[in-house]
């Protein structure tokens, strides 16, 4: 009898076990129902727009170099490089920045090259008469225009960003095509786009103050009537067509499954009945025109919608897709030439700059800031190179694109103060020969614009990273957002857990290899030598090994963070960490892919500065890693977090010691590799007088004065003629350098005849000199 009993139990086992499991998985499955948040049709479009790139490598645990290597190598046209060499060029000779500054306009004559020379077309097709450059390209001109005048550089850049150029392209109708596009590629047409709005800033898709209602015409044809308000537009108090987004309704359904409600973009030429354009913003002093676009009741045709009627309320999908990739490309590529216009010059400056008899670049506060301008230098560089290949080879890298839209804004802004330290008094005094204050004065306009950096770190990296490219979290939401599917949520479930238990593996495994492999990894070179290291291939292959370790820890962790389900949307510096993990490691694989292409094989200096630039980034991951750790709300996983982080078996990771922040400083004081790549995004006016190109010029010769005037101290000697000559021109072009703009008047009022300044206007004192000691000891008492 026990026996019959006991068979009995053993075959009903597994239908109880399975019955179990059923239960579980219903109960989790009814749990995580509730736990997600509803997703709007915005949030939609914005998930399912765009690509997944090579971020997606993060969230599995840890991608190899060799993809980079293979598949990215970015290079100009022969066409391309012939229009640097002329258009570009010829720009840049004519823009002086400071006197468009004093304008609070471009020049006539820069506004005319502008538009006959293909500055604002330069994505257009050649077929409807544009310049049809990559990508890479775009950034290249985007970074030398900004070098010289970030005014000129705003100017060009939103017309290849977000514009009705690039969105004509992608979605026009054949008629919108044919009458748009060559008219903005010969020049006749200056684009603008209204999007941001009082009330719909970073959360532009809620379009409050911009609605059109759909209605029938008096002759019976379907027209829309539109209402808007928008502001901080840029281009459009000159824009001759307005790229205009609205929420379209269509309460009598009179669209009849043609085209739909929701955002939608309409295309108005300036002259356009109701259109209210021309009045200017002053965008923090800076010159580029920037303004309103209003209208109230305003007609618009139907086949003045963006693709038609037929594309009615696809208009933020549209967006999501073009915007990704103006993000990436145009603000990190003015941040990046900022960037690099900050090492060549201030490297050159501390160089020839001498305090106390000293050059300042062998002062140790100095060296900090000047180590900090040179990897900053060299990160916005790799990363925007590598992005512009990736769109370059018909990617969309949406995630990565607001990765480096904050991070280069970011970096820019951090090189700018440091620039600014460094040359202290020739920095702020404003005139023709200040390199730094243009910069500084658009550096807020990088980080407020096309999602404001604080928005783009906390809610959108992330966010959308992890939804979009997590191996499993997008298909987990969709068997919850169906009406019923607990078998596919049972399965998807059951992949999320065997990834975290994967990639927990492979952090703590990683952890110990990384650091057996640190053992034995290439020291950097400091001392005199740091300028003259190359990019070693150990070295390399040491910090992708650093980074495909903290790969695997930042995929685990982010599986821990979905423990708070839709709660994660909430915590925005939980999801703001992982948001800074993502971009770290992002821009350390970008570095390594940059200093280990063969053509950077030989660039003096390179090594030091790799090696300064890695170490940060790594401890930058690792530092942000520890925060979600230590902070994430479910106490009781903190531990399990910690554990898989395995700091115990692993590499502490340090910010660069003092011996190396010399060392990094160095490559950009020094005639080095590194300090002529980065001239590549560097413009240099033609007289030699210009203060960037003295800089240029004579660092070099300081370096070889210097050393000689050492020699001669040495050997107790008197300079022969040409030994003295020499250094009293290299002295000379010292004192030419340190020099300030000074100006007769300031301001408009002083310009006019017979101005007298206030203070200098006869005065009659209200107590005579020989009264006034004891009138205030009195009153003192």
């Amino acid at each position: 009898m026990r026996s019959s009993v006991q068979s009995l139990h053993r075959a009903r086992a597994p239908a109880l076990r399975a019955a179990g499991k059923r239960q579980i998985f219903g109960m989790a499955y009814t749990l995580a129902k509730k736990m997600m948040p509803p997703i709007s049709s915005t949030e939609k479009a914005a998930l399912e727009s765009g690509g997944i790139g090579f971020e997606r490598t993060f969230f599995e645990g840890g991608g190899k170099l060799t993809v980079l290597t293979t598949k990215y190598d970015p290079k100009l046209s022969a066409r391309e490089q012939a229009y640097f060499d002329r258009e570009l060029h010829d720009l840049c000779e004519m823009l002086d920045d400071h006197a468009i500054a004093e304008a609070r306009d471009l020049p006539a004559e820069v506004w005319q090259h502008l538009r006959t020379k293909g500055f604002f077309a330069l994505k257009i097709a050649p077929e409807w008469g544009g310049m049809g450059f990559s990508a890479y390209a775009v950034s290249k001109i985007l970074r030398k225009i900004q070098s010289i005048s970030p005014n000129c550089g705003a100017t060009v850049a939103v017309p290849n960003s977000l514009g009705p150029g690039e969105l004509l392209t992608g979605y026009g109708t054949d008629a919108q095509k044919a009458n748009y596009l060559p008219r903005l590629a010969n020049g006749e047409l200056i684009p603008c786009f209204a999007l941001t709005a009082p009330h719909s800033g970073s959360d532009a898709a809620s379009m409050h103050e911009a609605n059109g209602v759909v209605r029938k015409s008096a002759s019976g044809k379907l027209e829309i009537v539109a209402s808007f308000k928008k502001r901080y537009i840029t281009l459009a108090p000159v824009a001759g067509i307005v790229g205009l987004a609205f929420n379209l309704q269509d309460p009598e359904g009179l669209l009849q499954g043609t085209g739909k409600e929701g955002i939608t973009i309409a295309l108005l030429e300036r002259a356009h009945p109701g259109l209210v354009i021309g009045r200017r913003h002053d965008p923090a002093g800076n010159a580029f025109m920037n303004g309103t676009v209003e209208g109230a009741d305003v007609t618009i045709p139907m086949d003045a919608l963006l693709g038609g009627q037929d594309k009615a309320g696809m208009g933020w999908l549209f967006l999501m897709e073009q915007l990704s990739e103006g993000r990436g490309i145009s603000l990190p590529a003015g941040a990046t030439g900022g960037a690099a216009a900050a090492a060549v010059a201030v490297g050159a400056y501390a160089r020839l700059r001498q305090q106390f008899r000293v050059p300042i670049a062998e002062m140790g506060g100095v060296q900090e800031h000047l180590a900090r301008l040179a990897g900053n230098a060299l990160v916005c560089t790799a990363s925007s190179d590598l992005l512009a290949s990736m769109v370059d080879n018909h990617e969309s890298p949406t995630v990565l694109s607001a990765v480096l839209k904050q991070q280069a804004t970011e970096r820019a802004r951090q090189s700018v103060t440091d620039a600014m330290d460094v040359m202290a008094g020739a920095a702020i005094s404003r005139g023709p020969n200040n390199l730094l204050y243009s910069g500084y004065n658009m550096t807020p306009i990088g980080i407020t614009v096309e999602g404001a950096n604080t928005l783009t770190r906390s809610l959108i990296i992330f966010g959308q990273g992890v939804t979009r490219s997590h191996p499993h979290l997008y298909d987990t939401m969709k068997t919850l957002t169906a009406k019923d599917d607990p078998k596919g949520f049972s399965r998807e479930l059951k992949n999320m857990v065997s990834h975290t238990v994967t990639t927990s593996i492979s952090s703590m495994g990683r952890s110990v290899s990384s650091s057996l492999s640190a053992l034995s990894a290439p020291s950097p070179q400091t001392g005199k030598v740091a300028a003259t290291s190359t990019v070693d291939a150990k070295a390399v292959a040491h910090y992708e090994a650093q980074l495909m370790r903290l790969a695997s820890t930042f995929a685990a962790t982010t599986n821990f963070s979905l423990l708070l389900g839709g709660a994660l949307k909430r915590e925005e510096m939980v999801s703001g960490r992982l948001a800074d993990a993502l971009s770290s490691l992002y821009l350390g694989y970008a570095t390594l892919w940059y200093c280990a292409h063969p053509e950077r094989a030989n660039v003096t200096g390179l090594g030091t500065l790799m090696h300064y630039s890695m170490r940060g980034l790594l401890q930058e991951t690792q530092s942000a890693l520890d925060g979600v750790a230590s902070n994430f709300p479910i106490a009781p996983v903190r531990p399990a977090m910690a554990l898989v982080a395995a700091r115990a078996l692993g590499a502490t990771y340090r910010v660069p010691d003092d011996k190396l922040i010399q060392a990094a400083a160095s490559t950009i004081t020094n005639d080095t590799g590194v300090w002529q790549m980065f001239q590549q995004d560097v413009h240099f006016p033609s007289d030699s007088a210009a203060r960037m190109t003295m800089l240029r010029d004579w660092m070099p010769r300081a370096i070889e004065a210097d050393a000689l005037g050492k020699s001669i101290k040495r050997e107790k000697r008197e300079p022969t003629r040409e030994e003295a000559a020499f250094i009293a021109s290299v002295d000379a072009a010292r004192d030419s350098i340190v020099q300030v703009d000074a100006f007769d008047e300031l301001g408009a009022v002083a310009s006019k005849e017979g101005y007298v300044r206030p203070a200098l206007r006869p005065y009659l004192p209200e107590v005579a000199a020989e009264t006034i000691t004891k009138k205030r000891a009195a009153a003192a008492n």
